[in-house]
């Protein structure tokens, strides 16, 4: 089943890269549209570049940064609001406002406030922590009491109780949030990059690459941003497979 899924998958992907090549041929314009092979050619040529690598790898730092920091915030102010009706009232207009205002509206403040190379850790942070928040302030609120119960009754400790009643409960909550949260976080950290454009990041060479009408290379960058995008969320449902091994060891 698994390699029916997969065949299945990769006659989806090469259709798509067929049409695409069909497409290009007809154009027969490579400044308005590059082939397949034009645009795999420039990502082969930018991968043997060292500053390529560099540059990927902060933008990785700076947008995987504040994907952590959503995270462990967002938790932590999901548990807050579930313990408390008061900081419920008080933060949940914050959660609104955050989830309804346009990315591209806080990069430009944000570009007022701070510094351009921290411009797309706090834009990343921003937009995913409300995912977090109320994914897991729903996961909280729907911890089973009666587990709960049974666990004070056979006098777990609170770790004990913690590892196999109630991260188990929460777990498909926070992995459902990261799953999402990372490729939020991932989308806007590039455009973040792309407005503000910090030192060594993939969204000034994304920009770079438009203003100068390399349309391969624009091309190329964005297939590197797929493939990240792809092997960060591998990466996190690789994890959480091996937590959810552990949580029942």
């Amino acid at each position: 089943m698994k390699e029916h899924r997969t065949m299945t998958s990769l006659g989806a992907v090469g259709l798509w890269i067929l049409l695409w090549q069909g497409i290009a041929m007809l154009v027969n314009l490579p400044l308005l549209l590059p082939s397949p092979w034009q645009t795999i050619l420039a990502a082969w040529q930018q991968w043997q570049q060292p500053m390529f690598w560099h540059s990927v790898l902060m933008s990785l730092l700076r947008i995987m940064g504040g994907f952590l920091l959503a995270m462990l915030a967002g938790v932590l102010l999901a548990w807050l609001c579930t313990r408390s009706q008061l900081a419920e009232a008080l933060l949940a207009p914050i959660r609104t406002v955050i989830r309804s205002t346009p990315v591209s509206s806080f990069i430009i403040l944000v570009l007022l406030w701070i510094k351009i190379d921290s411009v797309p850790t706090f834009i990343s942070f921003l937009m995913v922590l409300p995912v977090v928040w109320h994914g897991m302030q729903e996961g909280i609120s729907t911890l089973n009491p009666q587990l709960q119960e049974m666990a004070r009754m056979y006098d777990f400790s609170r770790m004990k109780a913690l590892r196999y009643v109630t991260l188990p409960q929460l777990l498909p909550f926070f992995r459902s949030t990261a799953a999402t949260g990372s490729g939020i976080a991932w989308k806007a950290g590039i455009a973040a990059e792309v407005i503000a454009r910090p030192t060594l990041s993939i969204g000034r060479h994304l920009q770079d690459t438009k203003v100068y009408l390399l349309t391969d290379q624009l091309f190329a960058w964005t297939l590197t941003v797929i493939l990240l995008s792809i092997l960060l969320e591998r990466m996190l449902n690789r994890l959480f497979k091996v937590a959810g091994k552990g949580g029942k060891a």
